[in-house]
């Protein structure tokens, strides 16, 4: 077994997670330890289980991949790459209709702008906490149909955890937190905070893939067909039996 943490800077996280995930590792934790550093250091727990030299060459992939980052620009990035992409809109204007139709609900609308929010159902010292008390996964749109943003985060059990990660990473959805918002609760529940920029339906549906590899967790489980669940296109996925619980709402 190994379990560690890596010390990186904003622009190398979501490589290195990638480079971890893709070859075997888990993601436990993505979060600061520190106030008014800079530039900005966050710490991405790891853990993973198999033989020595293979966890061992794993790690080093992830340090490979900051090597090449920082042999591109020694000086950490500030933003999220921007080149060939528009500046966001003062005002928002996406259209309702068309994510209401991906997520299959009605989300809601304020100054051109939407958000979704699902709840998932848990306990907490014996009482039940839904969506309101903040047990829920959501995504907030803003900009145009063709130049937006998402934001948002996913409220996972640890089970389902690594799938959905490597879901929303490879349709180009970056992570900036993965942590716990409560202690004690039944399922545990694990959050991860997203962010992501590019044509409205497609964000929409990257999320949705996210919802989908929730719905699918039991099966990447018991038959371990997480690869092929992440490769599916949307018309297959349809042909795949995932549909989410009633009483996640």
């Amino acid at each position: 077994m190994v379990m560690g943490d890596t010390v990186l800077f904003e622009d190398e996280v979501n490589a290195v997670m990638s480079a971890a995930l893709d070859n075997g590792l888990s993601v436990t934790a993505l979060h600061n330890h520190l106030f008014f550093d800079e530039p900005k250091v966050y710490f991405m727990h790891i853990e993973g289980e198999g033989g020595v030299d293979k966890l061992a060459g794993t790690v080093k992939k992830m340090y490979d991949m900051i090597k090449a980052i920082r042999g591109l620009n020694a000086k950490p990035g500030r933003s999220f790459p921007t080149v060939g992409q528009p500046t966001l809109p003062e005002k928002s204007s996406i259209t309702a209709g068309s994510l209401n139709e991906i997520f299959g609900t009605q989300g809601e609308v304020k100054d051109g702008m939407m958000k979704f929010t699902i709840g998932r159902p848990a306990k907490m010292h014996g009482v039940t906490i839904k969506k309101d008390m903040g047990v829920n996964t959501w995504a907030a749109f803003a900009g145009t149909d063709d130049n937006a943003i998402v934001d948002g985060d996913f409220a996972v059990t640890e089970d389902q955890l690594q799938p959905v990660l490597k879901g929303l990473l490879e349709d180009k959805i970056n992570i900036v937190a993965i942590h716990q918002h409560m202690a004690h609760e039944e399922p545990r529940i694990m959050f991860f905070h997203y962010w992501g920029s590019g044509a409205a339906k497609d964000l929409a549906n990257a999320v949705k893939g996210g919802f989908w590899l929730v719905a699918c967790s039991r099966l990447v489980r018991r038959f371990k067909t997480e690869r092929s669940l992440l490769r599916a296109s949307p018309s297959e996925r349809q042909e795949i039996d995932c549909t989410l619980p009633s009483n996640y709402s």
